[in-house]
């Protein structure tokens, strides 16, 4: 039978009795540990309590599984062998070995194989075929970009933590395709911040305590219409190694508080009413509304289309520089009339 990766802890409560084989097929690395971790944590309390690890390459002699499962334990403990394919494929001597073994499996061993993730001829295959009807095969699929908020949510309620949209966004933005950098972040926010509601300026106190200042006098220096101004602190922000994702995400919030500004205004909702909801407080207040009446909703939403650019040249899907286009961000939302045509994709 097959399961994801989501779904196995449930998967495994409802096991009565070890199964012969587990195996575990993806290229995620967190999911795919983690699946292992809780496969194998399940074995211990069923009384797996060895384990031995086989490394395949090219030059593994497929006897030794069988060997290893016929050897008696000196101590008669119940056994756990896990079999590290990686990319390695199986030819047919391989193939017809692993499934003499499922033909007769040991009753005190199970058999754990690790492997990446496998092609359409792979999963055609006799011995997987074998491994599907005697086993469970868990398959490890990426988390997409939709899906991230809600595997970052997931994960930090588990924690105890609870963050919020903007602190989501942000951290969402700087670990999209690395569970791994997800699982560090959540864990470091944790350590810092334990039970807590945790915000966006949290977020970047935790990645650089450096940097906090000089992305927030960014945008107050945007709102100031300080271009200059603007284009020293992102030259400094750049010399210090901040992220671009940072400074993105900073320069995008306020475009999107603008507007949410300008369409409450528009509705007839009250100004106090409006920064209390986007969390606009002290010198900022005046701030924003003398930038709301400055700046077009429609050169705004422009402006989101820049940003959706810049996001797109951070992550290698475009041919720009994300610090040039950056570097047009902030002179636009300074008042500056830059003419921009958006780069083609």
């Amino acid at each position: 039978m097959k399961t994801r990766a989501e779904q196995l802890n449930a998967q495994l409560q409802r096991l009565t009795v070890p199964l012969p084989v587990f195996m575990v097929t993806g290229d995620e690395p967190l999911q795919h540990a983690e699946s292992c971790d809780a496969i194998r944590a399940w074995l211990r309390q069923a009384g797996f309590t060895e384990r031995e690890v086989m490394h395949v390459d090219a030059g593994f002699a497929w006897e030794s599984l069988l060997e290893s499962a016929n050897a008696l334990s000196l101590f008669a403990d119940r056994k756990i062998i896990e079999l590290r394919l990686g990319s390695q494929k199986l030819d047919k001597q391989a193939s017809n070995l692993l499934q003499r073994y499922l033909d007769n499996p040991a009753p005190d061993n199970v058999l754990l194989i690790q492997a990446d993730r496998l092609d359409a001829g792979a999963k055609k295959s006799a011995w997987f075929k074998q491994v599907e009807q005697s086993g469970l095969v868990v398959e490890i699929w990426p988390i997409e970009p939709e899906q991230l908020p809600q595997w970052m949510s997931q994960r930090a309620s588990a924690l105890g933590l609870n963050l919020s949209g903007d602190a989501l966004q942000l951290l969402c933005s700087r670990i999209e395709g690395n569970l791994l950098a997800a699982k560090q972040e959540l864990d470091k926010l944790n350590l810092l911040y334990p039970g807590h509601t945790i915000e966006a300026e949290q977020v970047i106190e935790a990645v650089a305590d450096s940097s906090r200042y000089d992305i927030f006098a960014l945008s107050d220096a945007v709102l100031m219409r300080d271009p200059a101004r603007c284009q020293k602190i992102l030259q400094v922000l750049r010399q210090e190694g901040v992220e671009a994702t940072l400074v993105l995400w900073a320069l995008t919030r306020e475009i999107r508080s603008l507007l949410s500004l300008q369409r409450g205004l528009t509705a007839g909702v009250p100004y106090d009413t409006l920064c209390q909801r986007e969390k606009i407080w002290g010198k900022r207040k005046p701030l924003m509304r003398k930038a709301c009446q400055q700046t077009s909703a429609s050169r705004l939403e422009s402006l989101l289309v820049l940003s959706h650019d810049i996001d797109q040249a951070i992550k290698g899907q475009l041919n720009a520089c994300p610090w040039l286009l950056l570097s047009s961000l902030t002179l636009e939302l300074a008042g500056c009339q830059l003419g921009l045509s958006h780069p083609v994709h």
